[in-house]
């Protein structure tokens, strides 16, 4: 049985945000909006460092695309599966952008931003208690992973669909990558949404100049390798 006290108490972000500011009790039948979380102290991109305007700006291209592939699913509600849709239609486009500019762009984050920023926060307590302590880092971690998951069974089911012979089997596969799809898409949003107004400010607060600068020369060389 799920230990719901302790859950709540082991939450990484829950504690990240108690430790800046005294939380504000929430009913769990009006619990905060995820993108109106609180004791949310965003910082304005001009007030940003350079390596975390570099990944903001890569963010907004990211949203660009986002939306373009949400229009297609919402295309596919419409008209139902055709090849030109899936190949030509935007869908080939959008998982062509994850391959070349999510993937990079998130092991950029993993290999060079997280570890510093994960150790700044186990330093600084702002971590879940017991055993395994996680932090927001881990968090966003799980969502790199889970942004792989989703988009290699949203592409095998519609590339599936469009060669089903069978109608009904078509929309029913059909239906589920669009499900699959949708997830994807509320998933990337709200992770860019995390690291813009979240992490990218808890950056600032917990490294120095000097180990950002350091950070984006290893950013620079990844993205020319």
């Amino acid at each position: 049985m799920i230990d719901l006290k302790e859950l709540n108490e082991n939450d990484p972000l829950k504690r990240i945000v108690e430790r800046q500011n005294e939380a504000e009790e929430f009913s769990p039948m009006d619990p905060p909006d995820a993108y109106s979380p609180p004791a949310m102290n965003p910082i304005s991109y001009d007030q940003m460092p350079s390596i975390l305007q570099k990944l903001m700006d890569e963010h907004k291209v990211a949203i660009g695309e986002i939306e373009a592939f949400e229009g297609v699913l919402n295309r596919l509600r419409q008209e139902g599966i055709t090849r030109e849709v899936v190949e030509e239609g935007g869908t080939s486009r959008f998982f062509r952008f994850l391959d070349e500019k999510a993937v990079p762009h998130n092991l950029k984050e993993e290999r060079v931003l997280f570890p510093q920023l994960q150790q700044k926060l186990l330093e600084s307590g702002e971590h879940s208690q017991g055993m395994d302590r996680r932090t927001a880092i881990d968090m966003l971690e799980d969502d790199h992973l889970k942004m792989i998951q989703l988009a290699a069974v949203t592409l095998n089911l519609l590339s599936l669909s469009v060669r089903l012979p069978d109608q009904a089997s078509r929309e029913v596969t059909l239906d589920v990558a669009l499900e699959q799809g949708s997830m994807l898409v509320e998933l990337l949003r709200l992770h860019i949404f995390r690291e813009d107004n979240l992490l990218f400010p808890m950056a600032v607060r917990l490294l120095n100049e000097e180990t950002l600068s350091d950070m984006k020369v290893e950013f620079d060389e990844l993205s020319a390798g």
